[in-house]
């Protein structure tokens, strides 16, 4: 069985292998998940993040578990836990606009925080 250090380190890599595995054409997997074969190419080659909905394309199209891909995606924790946007990506009362914007604003604010110091605290003051 493989290890951690022995899987692909980004998601593009991990669905390229499984790809080449499958013996089955970056078109063909295209085609089957729903993509278009420019932005399948993208994600292969690290130039693009999936959304969670289309790994989740991928996945049914690579016959590999949905969940399984968002752990090696990221999007999982390692107790299987959904992370936001993969939550937001199964919520069956999203359109698929509404998800994007979502995701779009989720990582905005993520990407925002990264940068910001860390907030000071102060010591709480006792009350009498």
């Amino acid at each position: 069985m493989a290890t951690p250090k022995d899987l692909p380190e980004d998601i593009g890599s991990f669905i390229r292998d499984l790809r080449q595995t499958a013996k089955i054409s970056l078109r063909q997997l295209a085609d089957k998940a729903g993509v278009s074969n420019p932005y399948l190419s993208q994600i292969e080659r690290g130039l693009r993040k999936p959304s969670a909905e289309v790994l989740a394309q991928i996945a049914g199209a690579l016959r590999v578990s949905t969940p399984a891909m968002y752990l090696r995606a990221g999007l999982l924790d390692g107790e299987g836990q959904q992370g936001v946007l993969a939550a937001i990506a199964v919520d069956p009362e999203l359109t698929i606009a509404q998800k994007q914007s979502l995701t779009q604003i989720y990582e905005t604010f993520r990407n925002e925080n990264a940068r910001a110091e860390p907030p000071r605290t102060t010591p709480t003051e006792e009350t009498s």
